[in-house]
């Protein structure tokens, strides 16, 4: 009935869906397996895409050839690009999604990809031979055989709902847990553990009072997450923004008592930088509001999503105190929100490449490995996409540096630090974020997809060929043009920058705080002209070039330190319980968790540096 597949995808969320694309754009045969074929790529929580640290990996993902940008470009309602006021290591492009439009064109577009099949059924069970994963076994009893397997079952693992008082089996609203996986997982000898996370309910617009509450718009020019020519957003749905307050607090306090967060039913960890309502109210008792952002699930629904209001707490104490915000004082509410429990596995468990340290060509993705997001759980799925198709054609896996991506800072910190709580990605967890720019993940990752030979790279490519040139030519342009005092005395005297005295270099202007191209524009009418030939990207790419040249040399240096220990390869089959000289928890660390690097090493709990100085004596280094 089924061939012999070379990957099979387990779960079809954001991490399925690109670990998918990401085999079967390196020319594999992929089955998708899921069990509503309906709910392919939905977006269970907030319909957003991008954020904070977010965005950066969105646009990693596109540049490595994923789907995940241009599905957004292509059903976005509203874009904005954060953090605008900081410097450009911290801007995060974000958009609002209409969440039916990007289920569907998630599901169109895998549908068109000749290399890929789908499934739809509960999988149960894996077959595993010899050590090695070899395929999956159905509900009903189907053996479907493969040469390796990707699991990204979500929330869906012994999923477990949560309203007030009330519980019952599912992973998610309206749809059953998975069950068979987990038991079969521990039998194998894996360590499991249980996560939590949660969702606000769903109002209808149409009894909301706008007016009431604050606007908040779309950027005046809104941009794109993919390198690639999605269309651009012409026309905005804004969100809106209200409050809690102290009658809110009260009322959600009442029902305490009945929920499943304090009265201990609830065992799983919660997501730190994302509480539910009553966590924050009971963390924060001197606040006497939270913020709520107020989305609209689409173009046409009147659906709405409520940011910041996720709770488990009874539905009638729920709709009691959401009747008492701003704005919401006459809401229907479509349905309540609930808390989900559900199993994950310790990410100590994986190689660096996303394969099960237990089972050859078994390879975890997402939510299993105690992550939360879309865009954390869509990157890990197209890391272990690519790399079972590597593993299976016994080429060298893809490892991202932390000092090449996002990506790469995610999967080793879950590798090496392991997580107890579900995992965030924030610009702070990268120490180089400097280089690991929203805007330049294309030219970081595009040669490196190319190189392992994903399809339609070579047009990707071009572009990223035409866009450094052309910043290197409006950063030629800069060095060259003189411009005197009295052409922008006027403008530095406005922003408080020291009057030119002679003639001066664009470019040693543009390098002074608060001065921009945009404003070098509005006082240099000539400038407009020789800028006009190249494109916003590349402009904007030139700029920041020559503003932080002295911390983009100063972070490369540091990272040219690190690729030192980076480079230094660790054998698989090395004896680290014969190096007495290391310490004993070094020893039983490195032995479990088989590093590929000294790099890796050294970023292991409880692997010091006078550890790391003895593993590079015994390599005669």
């Amino acid at each position: 009935m089924f061939p012999q597949y070379d990957v099979i995808v387990v779960g079809a969320g954001h991490a399925g869906c690109e670990a998918a694309v990401a085999a079967a754009n390196l020319g594999s045969k992929v089955l998708l397996a899921t069990m509503n074929m309906n709910t392919i790529a939905q977006m269970s929580c907030n319909p957003a895409m991008g954020g904070v640290a977010k965005g950066q990996i969105v646009r990693e993902i596109d540049a490595l050839g994923g789907y995940s940008g241009i599905v957004t470009d292509h059903t976005m309602i509203q874009f904005r690009m954060l953090n605008k006021s900081k410097g450009p290591a911290m801007w995060s492009p974000r958009a609002q999604s209409d969440r039916m439009r990007f289920a569907e064109k998630w599901r169109l577009m895998l549908e068109a990809h000749p290399n890929i099949d789908f499934w739809q059924e509960m999988i149960t069970g894996l077959l595993v031979k010899d050590g090695i994963a070899v395929g999956v076994k159905t509900g009903i009893g189907l053996e479907i055989e493969s040469k390796s397997v990707v699991l990204t079952n979500g929330t869906f693992l012994n999923g477990l709902i949560h309203i007030g008082e009330k519980q019952f089996g599912g992973g998610r609203a309206g749809e059953r847990a998975a069950t068979g996986i987990t038991a079969q997982l521990v039998e194998l000898g894996f360590e499991s553990g249980r996560m939590k996370t949660g969702t606000p309910p769903r109002v209808d617009g149409r009894s909301l009072d706008w007016d009431r509450m604050e606007l908040q718009p779309g950027d005046d020019t809104p941009g794109r997450f993919s390198y690639t020519d999605t269309p651009v957003l012409e026309n905005q749905r804004p969100c809106h923004v209200t409050y809690t307050n102290k009658k809110v607090h009260d009322i959600l306090r009442t029902g305490f008592n009945r929920s499943p967060m304090f009265n201990g039913r609830i065992q799983g960890v919660g997501p730190r930088y994302c509480p539910s309502i009553e966590d924050k109210i009971d963390r924060f008792a001197d606040r006497d509001r939270h913020q709520l952002f107020v989305e609209p699930e689409g173009w046409n629904t009147i659906e709405i999503y409520v940011n910041g209001f996720s709770s488990s707490l009874p539905e009638d104490v729920q709709y009691k105190a959401m009747r008492q915000i701003e704005g919401f004082e006459n809401a229907k509410m479509f349905r309540p929100g609930y808390a989900i429990e559900y199993d994950y596995f310790p990410p100590t468990q994986l190689k660096i490449n996303l394969e099960t340290r237990l089972v050859k060509n078994l390879f975890f993705a997402g939510q299993i490995n105690g992550t939360t997001g879309y865009e954390e759980a869509a990157c890990q799925g197209l890391m272990a996409g690519m790399n079972a198709h590597l593993a299976i054609n016994e080429e060298e896996p893809l490892i991202l540096k932390r000092s090449e991506a996002y990506i790469g800072v995610l999967i080793d910190d879950l590798v090496n630090k392991g997580t107890k709580e579900p995992y965030r990605m924030f610009t702070s967890r990268a120490e180089y974020r400097i280089l690991l720019r929203q805007d330049n993940a294309d030219i970081r990752l595009s040669p490196i997809a190319q190189k392992l030979g994903v399809i339609n790279m070579e047009a990707r490519m071009e572009r990223v060929d035409e866009k450094v040139a052309a910043a290197a030519a409006v950063e030629k342009r800069f060095r060259a043009i003189s411009v005197g005092p009295d052409e922008l005395n006027t403008m530095l005297e406005k922003r408080n920058s020291a009057p030119l005295k002679q003639k001066l270099k664009l470019h040693n202007v543009l390098i002074r705080p608060n001065i921009d191209i945009a404003l070098l524009r509005e006082y240099l009418p000539d400038l407009k002209g020789e800028l006009a030939p190249y494109d916003a990207e590349s402009v904007n790419l030139a700029e920041i070039n020559m503003k932080y040249a002295g911390y983009i040399q100063k972070e490369q240096e540091m990272v040219n330190k690190m690729n030192r220990l980076e480079s230094v390869k660790l054998r698989p089959d090395m004896d680290y319980a014969d190096l007495q000289s290391l310490s004993s928890e070094a020893r039983e660390k490195l032995s479990n968790m088989r590093p590929h690097t000294i790099g890796q090493a050294s970023r292991i709990s409880g692997v010091s540096p006078a550890d790391i100085s003895i593993l590079l004596v015994h390599m005669g280094r």
